[in-house]
């Protein structure tokens, strides 16, 4: 729209009313480290990035060009952020969806929808979703009390996992439970007896957990990352090998079943799905997330397109990118926290002197522990190759307290 003016009657419009007219504005709910890392993405597109996040100090505020600070549950706050953005995206699927409609009823774009946030966050409508569509997934059941678990775990045999519906990530809202005496203890651990609803679903013995990113646009292009395998520690991520070291039908399966668990829950953006490799062979659906995600870290250097630049091309509805490797093998290892303490890295001189490793520190205030501070990503022309260098440097690096 100004480029028929003149230089000096541009130089008179309001700097801030003139970025917005050429800029795409994105905005993002959470400020924490995907929201950063989706943010240099936009950055590197020309976008102009606005964040929504309940504190002033978040990993994403100091990339935003505005920085809102207000509770992302609130419509309000959400509408103030939307008025501000040409599509509002989320780094986390916390945000009520009952909130997020007010901006759908407003007339603002918001990608991934709040009704595909609606089927996600909630695990049991998640499940009900994907099994509704023919997909494979862990046998699972609604439960209202200690009674309907115990008649669970004889259902669907000992022992059972007891689950949070909603707001858990990490292992955090789960609870193995060995037999019925374990019942109303996991129950009360939960806090289903104040009023947290939780359901049931069966232990899988898988071999291998996978995962994959699938990025939808707003047209319906997909493009699919490579199966990666993730070595977890008690429910935590500290490994990612890409690809991962499956047979290829195998892969070609945990591909498929990925993007149609996208479609099931009308996916737009870059989604993050989990799946079971048992030692028969079959491929499960764990869950999925709407939005970038941990063991998609990688491809910001191991592929031609990263996931977050792909979720903002999705979102803007621009075309998606190339999503193949640049190197035969990539390693991403997680940087943890092990105490509460200040955030601060110590070590990375050390970490970068390792050839070939790519450090990526987050920036949070406080550490605590297996609190994801930060990762490192290695390519090789082997798993194991990559794996070493990346777990090398990673080595080096800790949080709070001085040098070594």
């Amino acid at each position: 729209m100004f480029e028929n003016y003149d230089r000096d009657v541009l130089d008179l419009v309001e700097p801030a009313r003139l970025a917005a007219a050429i800029n795409p504005r994105l905005g993002i709910v959470g400020g924490g480290q995907l929201a950063k890392m989706t943010a240099l993405a936009g950055l590197q597109l020309g976008c102009d990035v606005v964040v929504l996040e309940r504190n002033s100090y978040s990993p994403a505020a100091n990339l935003a060009s505005h920085s809102i600070v207000g509770d992302w549950d609130s419509p309000e706050a959400l509408v103030k952020l939307a008025s501000r953005s040409d599509v509002v995206t989320l780094e986390n699927e916390f945000v009520d969806a009952r909130s997020l409609r007010a901006l759908e009823d407003f007339g603002y774009p918001l990608y991934p929808t709040a009704s595909t946030i609606a089927l996600v966050q909630d695990k049991l409508l998640q499940k009900e979703t994907l099994a509704a569509a023919g997909l494979p997934v862990p046998r699972f059941q609604a439960v209202a009390g200690v009674a309907d678990v115990e008649a669970a775990g004889d259902a669907l045999g000992w022992p059972l996992l007891l689950k949070a519906r909603r707001n858990a990530y990490d292992g955090k809202g789960n609870v193995t439970l060995h037999s019925p005496a374990e019942a109303a203890a996991g129950w009360a651990r939960l806090g289903g007896d104040r009023g947290r609803a939780l359901y049931v679903e069966e232990f899988c013995r898988f071999d291998t957990e996978l995962a994959v990113i699938v990025t939808c646009g707003r047209n319906g292009e997909t493009a699919t990352y490579p199966v990666v395998e993730t070595v977890q520690h008690h429910h935590i991520c500290h490994v990612v090998r890409a690809p991962a070291p499956v047979p290829t039908e195998v892969a070609t399966q945990a591909e498929a079943l990925a993007r149609a668990a996208v479609g099931a829950v009308g996916g737009v953006g870059s989604f993050g799905i989990e799946l079971f490799l048992t030692a028969r062979g079959d491929v499960l659906l764990n869950e999925l997330a709407p939005r970038v995600h941990n063991s998609g870290h990688y491809t910001i250097e191991g592929c031609l397109c990263s996931q977050f630049e792909n979720h903002v091309r999705a979102v803007l509805g621009w075309p998606l990118g190339d999503t193949r490797m640049v190197a035969p093998a990539a390693a991403m290892v997680n940087l943890l926290g092990t105490q509460k303490t200040l955030g601060h890295p110590v070590g990375i001189e050390r970490a970068l002197a390792v050839p070939g490793a790519h450090v990526h520190i987050y920036g949070k205030a406080m550490s605590g522990p297996e609190r994801k501070m930060g990762h490192v990503t290695a390519l090789g022309d082997t798993l194991e190759e990559a794996v070493a260098t990346a777990q090398r440097a990673a080595a080096l690096v800790r949080f709070g307290g001085t040098e070594r």
